[in-house]
This record gives C-alpha cells, structure tokens and sequence, in this order.
C-alpha cells in the first residue's frame, strides 16, 4: 500500500488509506503532458452548512484558508487541474449551500455530467455525520434514473480538531466502506490531505470514464464497418 505521509509530516497512514490500490502517478509539468487530451471531471460536493465544504474547495483551488465562515448560497464552482497517470485532468468543483432549505434545490441538473461527489462531514459534528447518510440517500434517488455512474468519496474534515472529535475514524470508515466508498480526513486549516482527496475522487473517476469509453469504442467501430459496407454495396 502507497501512503503519501512523507508529504505531510505526522499524517497517519491510516487517513488516507482511501488511496490504497490507487496508483497516482506524480503531477508531471513536462510540456509533453499537454499532448494528451484534457479529461473534465465534475465534482459536486454535499453536506451540512459549516462541514468544511467551501475551505476544502478553497484551499485545493487557491490554497488559500480563512477562518471567517461565510455560508455559501445556492451553488458556486471552482477549477483545479491535475495530471493522473500522465493525463492532464480538469476538476470542475462544485460547491453546494448546505442549509436545509436549499437541499430541495439541489436538483437533476446539478447531478448531470457529475463523475463524482465529496460527501463532506465535520469530524467534531455528529449531526454533519448524521446528514450525510441523507446526502447520499437523496443523491441515489435524483440518479436512479438518469443512466449516471456517480463516484462517492466521504470526507472527514476539520481533522486538526482532534480533540474536540465526536465521530472516530474507524467508524467513519466503516461507513464508508458499507457503501462501497473510500474515506480520506483532510484539514483546509493545516493543508492536510486536501489535494489527496482531490487526487483519490480524481482517480476513481477517471478510471471509470476511461473504462465507459474502451467498452463503447468497439461498438463504434463496429457500427461504422457497417455502415461502410452499406455503402459499399
């Protein structure tokens, strides 16, 4: 198993033990990484206001950290650009208003063209941990019928509030891994586990669109030998 600890002195292995399995290659900035074509990804995140969403999308795409909270309304996006396995990849980042009154907002239109999902909880707010499982719920919902493979990531932030923690990871992992999802803790405050968490979603996604795409490639062809050979007749 990878772990990427020696970036980010005192991080336990076990905290981004999401990444296991995953092999992402270092961000190359050769010029010949441009020739490949750049992959977009849509990211939404979703979980409770206060949870962490704006600093971790803050922090990943201008690295930069407040402590001033100020409540996102309705929807905003960011963009952070990656290389993964030497493809360059753009991560259009979503961020939602947590508030309750907004969550009948979040509709099918902001679920569709999305590859993946920061399911955001505040490691020091059980009830943030409690309203993701109703995130997740209402997103398998919205998605039941639009022929969509959405990626999950569950994201523990705030971790530099050891101290005042309330949900432990072993049981955010547990959860996480009943829903077949991987489980990272970041802190936007100490840059910890931040563009990890960018690079494990970023990953899965990726391999789940290059994988959509091999299987449809072939029937393509296919399709288009056949419609040669119409004509050609």
């Amino acid at each position: 198993m990878k772990t990427y600890s020696a970036r980010f002195k005192g991080i336990q292995s076990k905290q981004i033990r999401c990444i296991k399995n995953l092999d992402i290659s270092s961000m190359s900035q050769n010029n010949n990484n441009y020739e490949a074509k750049e992959q977009l990804i849509k990211i939404i995140t979703l979980g409770t206001s206060g949870a962490g969403k704006t600093s971790l999308l803050t922090r990943l795409t201008h690295d930069q950290f407040t402590e001033s909270y100020i409540a996102t309304i309705g929807v905003d996006f960011a963009i952070k650009r990656l290389f993964i396995n030497n493809q360059p990849v753009k991560l259009q980042i979503w961020d939602t208003a947590g508030q309750e009154r907004f969550r009948t907002a979040i509709s099918k239109s902001y679920y569709r063209g999305a590859s993946g999902i920061f399911l955001v909880f505040d490691i020091a707010n059980e009830a943030s941990f409690n309203d993701v499982q109703q995130w997740h719920k209402q997103t398998l919902e919205e998605i039941k019928n639009m022929n969509q493979d959405i990626q999950f990531l569950l994201v523990g932030c705030k971790c530099d509030l050891e101290n005042q923690r309330q949900i432990s990871y072993d049981v955010a992992y547990s959860f996480a891994q009943s829903l077949g999802m991987h489980y990272i803790e970041t802190s936007a405050k100490r840059n910890t586990n931040c563009l990890e968490a960018a690079e494990c979603l970023g990953k899965i996604c990726l391999q789940k669109i290059n994988e959509k795409q091999n299987q449809e490639q072939p029937l393509m062809e296919i399709k288009q030998e056949q419609y040669k050979k119409t004509t050609c007749c």
